[in-house]
């Protein structure tokens, strides 16, 4: 059976993750943890977050951030959901100074209220980028409707890692980035419905 580590940081609603996977596949078993020597024996690693990213950062300071870079680069399947996704990169506006993991090089950055209400909330439509990725197809694909809840995205230093947009106003949001074993959304699976549902099971299968 396939153990799902989802990465508890303190911040965000986890049990609507944990609760989104299990509907997924029923029978996964999924644990919730801080420990870094579970995250080391997972076979698939899950990091959803609405929160601060200064709180993040902090809290993968002990050990965590350093076990799950480890399982990152040995090539352990990995879902970033929000603020999952935005730690990834090396830096955000929402805490200066402060390094993120620095996996992909590039920053995150605030959206402006530039007529557009924000924390942006609500759905939007998925636009592929590029070749697209399957679990992006296994969700419906082009004009696939998601959930967002987030006043931040990430600007990857690498346009290719972008696999996926939304557009809120004026604003071109990364919706979604991939390479190799990681994979990661700027919108909310477990608040996505069928769509959400059919990504997280393509995610298990993968």
């Amino acid at each position: 059976m396939k153990r799902v580590s989802v990465l508890d940081t303190g911040l965000g609603n986890l049990r609507s993750v944990e609760k989104a996977l299990e509907t997924a596949e029923p029978g996964v078993e999924v644990e919730r943890t801080a420990d870094p020597e579970r995250v080391r024996r997972a076979d698939r690693l899950v990091f959803p977050g609405q929160g601060a990213f200064r709180d993040c950062m902090r809290a993968l300071a002990g050990g965590l951030g350093d076990a799950l870079s480890e399982r990152l680069r040995a090539g352990v399947p990995y879902l970033g959901i929000c603020l999952g996704l935005q730690v990834l990169f090396e830096s955000s506006a929402e805490a200066e100074g402060l390094p993120g993991l620095a996996l992909f090089s590039g920053r995150v950055e605030r959206l402006t209220p530039d007529g557009v209400k924000i924390p942006h909330m609500g759905w939007n439509q998925l636009a592929l980028q590029g070749a697209g990725h399957p679990l992006l197809d296994a969700a419906g694909g082009e004009g696939a409707w998601v959930y967002y809840v987030h006043s931040y995205h990430a600007l990857p230093a690498d346009p290719a890692l972008v696999v996926a947009t939304s557009t809120h106003g004026p604003h071109r949001i990364t919706a979604a980035v991939a390479r190799d074993n990681v994979f990661a959304v700027q919108f909310h699976p477990e608040k996505s419905q069928a769509a959400g549902l059919a990504l997280l099971r393509a995610f298990l299968a993968s």
